[in-house]
């Protein structure tokens, strides 16, 4: 029997496999062997010259306030983008469905992430996964819903993975300009999909800021995690800060 690590890698080679071309995908730039299936499964990192700097050792200063919109779950049911990021370390990452280059290595990324967290009580329950799609033609509420399954972890103790589409361009445009996520049709028929984009990852903190924004060779699974914990981490010494002393 197949299990669920591996049934996402094979998800994911399917749909990599009718991409030829991925290594060179819209303007992105591959590290050496990170497209490779090795590479997918390690992590970016397995690639690095130096280990990963511990939890707690770095800062990661507020960019810019995480920007709402109007966005449907898998429901059909309308939402706030930043609302539904409201009170959680959350991961938000910008897909479409119909991606046969980037979108499925990030996707198999955060499931990774996903897996990852589900180990740790502490993190899991502060830590919500998004993916939002920015192809409103297609990806419908059930279409993200049957991706989603795809992905999602079924494990009760992993962190919550929502997916979200807009009812149409006009939503979903505002919402792009604000994270500076450039997508346009493609030019010329391809094998990888219909648009072109660059995969652009955030991580923003429980308040609705964004603290970090990962390109695919740095959307590495233990990377991001240790990013989460040193924002834990930043809350903790904050609480701990702002508690009456005894």
């Amino acid at each position: 029997m197949i299990d669920t690590c591996a049934a996402r890698m094979l998800v994911c080679f399917v749909l990599l496999a009718g991409a030829p071309g991925a290594s060179a995908h819209d303007g992105h730039q591959e590290s050496p062997g990170s497209q490779s299936a090795g590479s997918m499964v390690a992590g970016p990192s397995t690639d690095y010259a130096f280990p990963l700097a511990e939890p707690g050792t770095y800062r990661l200063p507020a960019i810019k306030p995480a920007a709402g919109g109007g966005v449907l779950d898998e429901l059909g049911r309308g939402h706030d983008l930043a609302e539904l990021m409201r009170g959680r370390i959350s991961i938000l990452a910008f897909i479409y469905t119909r991606c046969g280059d980037v979108c499925p290595t990030a996707s198999l990324r955060l499931s990774q992430l996903q897996d990852l967290a589900a180990g740790n009580p502490g993190i899991a329950r502060r830590l919500r996964l998004v993916s939002m799609s920015f192809d409103p033609e297609h990806d419908t509420p059930d279409v993200m819903a049957d991706y989603a399954g795809h992905w999602r972890s079924v494990d009760p103790n992993a962190p919550e993975w929502l997916y979200v589409t807009t009812v149409d361009q006009k939503q979903l445009q505002p919402i792009l300009a604000a994270y500076d996520q450039p997508v346009m049709p493609k030019t010329e028929p391809s094998s990888t999909g219909p648009l072109a984009h660059i995969l652009r990852v955030f991580l923003i903190d429980p308040s609705g800021q964004v603290r970090n924004i990962y390109s695919l060779d740095f959307l590495d699974p233990e990377l991001v995690l240790n990013d989460i914990r040193t924002l834990i981490l930043d809350e903790e010494q904050h609480d701990r800060r702002m508690s009456p002393t005894r």
